[in-house]
């Protein structure tokens, strides 16, 4: 069990899975350019590195080589305004996770966001999942001039709301999580199920690993 003041937490793969509207978006950009669209299952496997690769990999997929420079660049703007208008649809939330911000809130915890999403989609999501008010702040992959797995974000977290990261935990899903969590001299708890590349998240050495989100109350003592 352990003690902190503020909960950071990582949004795509730890409180929603945002597959659906990622395999969404990817499959529009495809149509748009003549490909082939892809099914969920594999968009779901190139998930977890940013929209950059992603657009990367689902172009690479359905044309047999990479994109090169400019084509990638056309790609990525397709998706990002195919995406604008599917992020906040029909969202799913991980067992637990509405339950348990809840609970933290009620238990005086303060709560952030850090998020890679660039921070033009993540206002819209909050709204559309009830969540405008639980987060003091809210920081996307383009908010700094950093992104995780820098400790950059985590660390502006902490300058902004006054905490000491000795008194913050981190909790994601990712490699890019725990790392910028390490280097922000920051505990960090990571969950098995979100979108950590086909790799366990315990490979990554975090303080803790958890199932459900629902074991991140028991770990805070609520």
């Amino acid at each position: 069990m352990a003690d902190f003041d503020l909960v950071q937490f990582d949004l795509d793969g730890t409180l929603i899975d945002s597959v659906p509207q990622l395999a969404e978006a990817i499959n529009d950009m495809l149509a748009s350019l003549g490909h082939a669209t892809q099914t969920v299952d594999a968009v779901r496997h190139w998930v977890g590195n940013g929209a950059d690769m992603l657009v990367q990999r689902a172009l690479t997929a359905a044309r047999g080589e990479a994109p090169d420079a400019e084509l990638h660049r056309h790609a990525r703007g397709l998706f990002d305004e195919a995406y604008a208008g599917h992020a906040d649809g029909a969202l799913v939330f991980y067992p637990g996770v509405l339950d348990t911000l809840e609970r933290l809130r009620s238990a005086g915890k303060r709560l952030a966001l850090v998020t890679n999403k660039p921070y033009r989609f993540v206002p819209g999501i909050l709204a559309a999942a009830g969540l405008s008010s639980h987060f003091e702040l809210a920081l996307g992959g383009d908010s700094l001039a950093e992104k995780k797995p820098s400790p950059a974000p985590l660390l502006h977290v902490c300058e902004r709301l006054d905490v000491s990261p000795a008194r913050s935990l981190m909790v994601g899903d990712s490699e890019n999580d725990v790392l910028a969590a390490k280097a922000a001299g920051m505990a960090v708890a990571a969950l098995t199920y979100g979108y950590n590349y086909g790799r366990p998240i315990a490979d990554s050495q975090p303080d803790w690993v958890l199932d459900d989100f629902a074991g991140l109350a028991a770990l805070l003592k609520l």
